[in-house]
C-alpha cells in the first residue's frame, strides 16, 4: 500500500477530492476506493471527487465521480474546481480549456479573487413534468417552485421524486427554487450524494435558465443564484427555447492538501 496525495476543493459549500492522475496511478474503475475516500467518517470527505487527467487537444481532462463511486456526469462547482486546481499546479494561468464528460469547456479567471466564469452546455429544450420544469445542464435536473424553503423538507421530497417510478433508473438531480430580491434561493437534493449539498453548479445554472423560461423572458441575462454555501451568478443568453453562451460564476477555493493510502 502506497500513500498519494490528494487535494480538497470548495465551490460554494459543494466539496471535493481533487487528485492528479496524469501519471495514470488511480485506478477510475475502482468505485469502492472512490466511495470509502468520500465517506466524512472512514474517509477524506467530500460530495465527489476529481481526476484531472492528459488529454489531446485541451489543457486538461477532468473525470468526475460522484460520492457514492460512480462515474457521474458533468459538475459545475467541481468544473470551477478543477480549473482553480490546475492553475495552482500551474497548467494554466487565466484561461482554461478542458474536457468533461458532456464535452469540451472553457473557463475564465476574474480579478476578483477566487472566482471563476464556466462555460456551460447550451441548452435547447425545457420540458415539463407537471408543474415542475426538466432540464438537461450536463446533468439532469428537476426544479420546482415551492414556498417556505428555508424549513422545506428537501431530502424527504426530493428523495420521493429521485426514486419515484419516472427517475429511479437514471436519477435526477432534484433542485426547489423560491424567489429571492432579484434572483432565486436553490436547495438540491443531489443523486449520487443521495442526500442536500451545501451548493450544485449544474442545478443552480438550470434553475436560472428554467426561470427565465417560467417569466418569458428574452436577451441577455443574468441570473443571482443563492444557495446554503454561498452565492452564484448564471450569465447566458436567451431566444425563445435556446439558451447559449451559458456562464456559471462563482468560487473555487484551496481548503487542504494531505497523504492518502490505497
Amino acid at each position: 500500500m502506497e500513500t498519494h496525495l490528494f487535494y480538497k476543493y470548495q465551490g460554494a459549500g459543494n466539496d471535493f477530492i481533487v487528485i492528479d492522475n496524469r501519471n495514470g496511478l488511480f485506478d477510475r474503475n475502482n468505485a469502492d476506493l472512490v466511495h470509502r475516500l468520500c465517506d466524512r467518517k472512514f474517509g477524506i470527505g467530500g460530495d465527489g471527487l476529481m481526476l484531472l487527467q492528459h488529454a489531446a487537444g485541451y489543457d486538461f481532462e477532468m473525470v468526475y465521480y460522484n460520492a457514492d463511486g460512480r462515474e457521474g456526469s458533468m459538475c459545475g462547482n467541481g468544473g470551477r474546481c478543477i480549473v482553480a486546481f490546475a492553475r495552482d499546479l500551474g497548467l494554466i494561468d487565466r484561461e482554461a480549456d478542458f474536457l468533461a464528460a458532456d464535452g469540451g469547456h472553457r473557463a475564465y479567471m476574474h480579478d476578483q479573487q477566487g472566482w471563476i466564469s464556466l462555460q456551460m452546455i447550451d441548452v435547447n429544450e425545457i420540458k415539463q413534468d407537471g408543474d415542475a420544469y426538466i432540464v438537461n445542464t450536463g446533468s439532469p435536473h428537476y426544479i420546482k417552485l415551492v414556498d417556505g424553503l428555508n424549513l422545506f423538507p428537501v431530502v424527504e421530497e426530493g428523495r420521493k421524486i429521485r426514486y419515484s417510478n419516472a427517475y429511479r433508473s437514471e436519477g435526477i438531480n432534484v433542485n426547489f427554487v423560491e424567489a429571492d430580491g432579484l434572483g432565486y434561493f436553490v436547495r438540491t437534493y443531489e443523486r449520487g450524494v443521495e442526500d442536500e449539498t451545501l451548493a450544485c453548479g449544474t442545478g443552480a445554472t438550470a434553475v436560472a435558465l428554467a426561470m427565465a423560461w417560467h417569466e418569458s423572458k428574452d436577451g441577455e441575462l443574468e441570473t443571482p443564484i443563492r444557495v446554503a454555501g454561498g452565492n452564484l451568478n448564471i450569465r447566458f443568453s436567451k431566444k425563445g427555447s435556446l439558451f447559449t453562451q451559458v456562464f456559471l460564476v462563482g468560487p473555487a477555493e484551496f481548503v487542504f492538501e494531505g497523504k492518502v493510502a490505497w
